[in-house]
């Protein structure tokens, strides 16, 4: 008997736990995934287009090019301002009268599972399919009353739609990160409304930088980078006198640098504040990519460099670029030299400790 696994959700947006999990089940299973965006869930609220969820699918799916993974759009299809997964559930019944299907749902829908409209029945025409996650319990009585099925994988990393919508995680598909950032979509449309358009630009290009460069180092947190280098200018527009009460308030131990330095310690507390970023790790690299520091880690050299090393900028940087790529700690120290020596060149002095003790560290004394 063949079979096919039923995958529905708002996938606003898909990320790359989805993809994880729908190719784990269907290897597993040996069955084809059906992905079915939903109209208007129930127990979620949509926040963009219908439009744009569908092409971030296309666009996934696509990316990952797998032939196992297709669209249905049966619920979006249908009449009415919502949609019951039963009725779902009886469409592909008859149109695959001899196939065995699964219903593909999450930890916390196996807990809600007993308030879906005619569950006993969806649960008497297939067999429900979960995946566990950490930190949720689940509801022994609906495991046993509706006759679920575990998947064995615990692979599908902590990345959810709610942490890419609001800049936390960057875990998705290449392709969709490019759909968010050039339709302006969730943080990037946030983030669009604190900068300016250049600037917004110009993080990106960071983002995408960063990103990169810690990719190609085989750096473990090469997501956070992109995090890190999207958010690094987001206080850019704090005016002077609002930047020093803020500075006064949260950051009193860096009041006395020059103010150019305070956008990099209050984008750390915007990003922590308003995009609810709690990696300590981004937070460092944001706080001290423009002046540098002693000690800096993966992720702060990298961002540091990315920044002074835009591909938007007005010089060729391209030979920089390559040196951080194949070497993310000797391309940072050479981004450091050619920053001394443009300083130095152009009459402008070292004017903050931060700056002064990143380059003692990692240049010596001249």
């Amino acid at each position: 008997m063949e079979s096919i696994i039923l995958y529905g959700g708002s996938f606003d947006p898909i990320h790359s736990g989805h993809i994880r999990i729908a190719k784990a089940a269907s290897l597993m299973l040996n069955a084809d995934v059906v992905f079915i965006p939903a109209k208007a869930p129930r127990f979620k609220t949509v926040t963009t287009s219908q439009e744009d969820r569908i092409n971030m699918l296309r666009l996934a799916l696509k990316e990952d090019g797998s032939s196992a993974f297709s669209i249905s759009y049966c619920e979006l299809e249908r009449e009415g301002e919502q949609t019951k997964t039963v009725d779902t559930v009886h469409y592909f019944k008859k149109k695959y009268p001899k196939h065995r299907i699964y219903l593909l749902i999450g930890a916390d829908q196996v807990n809600s599972f007993h308030q879906w409209i005619e569950a006993d029945e969806i649960a008497r025409l297939v067999t429900p399919l979960y995946v566990t996650r950490s930190g949720v319990s689940l509801s022994d009585e609906n495991l046993a009353r509706f006759h679920m099925q575990r998947l064995a994988y615990d692979k599908a990393g902590p990345v959810s739609s709610t942490a890419i919508r609001s800049l936390r995680s960057a875990d998705m598909p290449l392709s969709v990160r490019k759909y968010i950032e050039d339709h302006r979509l969730y943080g990037v449309g946030e983030l669009a409304k604190m900068i300016s358009p250049h600037r917004l630009a110009h993080s990106i290009s960071v983002a995408n930088l960063a990103y990169e460069i810690a990719r190609s180092n085989n750096l473990p947190d090469y997501q956070s980078a992109y995090l890190a280098g999207i958010l690094h200018d987001c206080a850019k527009k704090i005016d002077a006198i609002e930047g020093k009460k803020l500075m006064e308030e949260y950051f009193p131990e860096y009041v006395s640098l020059p103010d150019w330095t305070y956008h990099q310690f209050l984008g750390s507390h915007l990003a922590r504040t308003q995009f609810g970023v709690a990696d300590e790790g981004i937070l460092d690299a944001i706080s001290f990519h423009a002046t540098g520091k002693a000690h800096m880690t993966p992720i702060g050299k990298i961002i540091y460099a990315s920044d002074k090393i835009d591909p938007l900028r007005a010089y060729d940087s391209s030979k920089l670029i390559s040196k951080c790529i194949k070497n993310y700690h000797e391309g940072f120290v050479t981004v450091l030299r050619a920053n001394r020596a443009y300083l130095t060149e152009n009459g402008y002095k070292v004017d903050n400790p931060l700056t002064e003790a990143c380059m003692k560290q990692y240049l010596g004394r001249k």
